[in-house]
C-alpha cells in the first residue's frame, strides 16, 4: 500500500466510483478538475466536493497533500486502483492516466454522489 493510501476500497465501491465518474463526464461541462495539482487547488479553495485519487501514483509521495487538505477542510475522498482507468472514465484519450479528480458539481448524478460519498465517510472512518 502506498503511503498516501489511508484506507482500501473494496472492488464493488471502486466500480461504483467508476460509473460515477463516467456518468458526471458524459453530463459535459466542467464537473471535475483532474490531476494533482488542479486537485489540490480546488481543494484549497474549498470549492470540491469529492475528490477521488488512484493507488498506483508513483511516487505515492506526491499525493501525500491531498488527503491532508481533504480532511482539514471536511472534503470526503476514496480511492480508486488504476489512474489509467480514472483517466479514461473522466473522459481523457485512452491510456492517459490521471492521478486524482476532484468533484466540483455533480447535476443529473446527486444519487450516485450520496452513495460515493456515504461509502467513503464509512471507509475513512468518519
Amino acid at each position: 500500500m502506498s503511503v498516501h493510501i489511508d484506507f482500501e476500497t473494496p472492488a464493488d465501491v471502486q466500480d461504483m466510483v467508476y460509473e460515477f465518474v463516467k456518468k458526471i463526464e458524459k453530463e459535459g461541462g466542467s464537473h471535475f478538475k483532474k490531476g494533482m495539482n488542479e486537485v489540490i487547488k480546488v481543494c484549497e479553495r474549498g470549492d470540491a466536493k469529492l475528490v477521488i485519487m488512484a493507488e498506483n501514483v508513483n511516487p505515492g509521495e506526491m499525493m501525500m497533500p491531498i488527503p491532508m487538505i481533504c480532511k482539514e477542510r471536511g472534503i470526503p475522498y476514496i480511492y480508486v486502483n488504476d489512474q489509467s482507468y480514472l483517466g479514461e472514465a473522466a473522459g481523457l484519450p485512452v491510456g492517459r492516466p490521471t492521478s486524482a479528480i476532484a468533484v466540483i458539481e455533480m447535476e443529473g448524478a446527486a444519487d450516485e454522489f450520496k452513495n460515493v460519498v456515504a461509502s467513503a465517510n464509512e471507509l475513512a472512518g468518519n
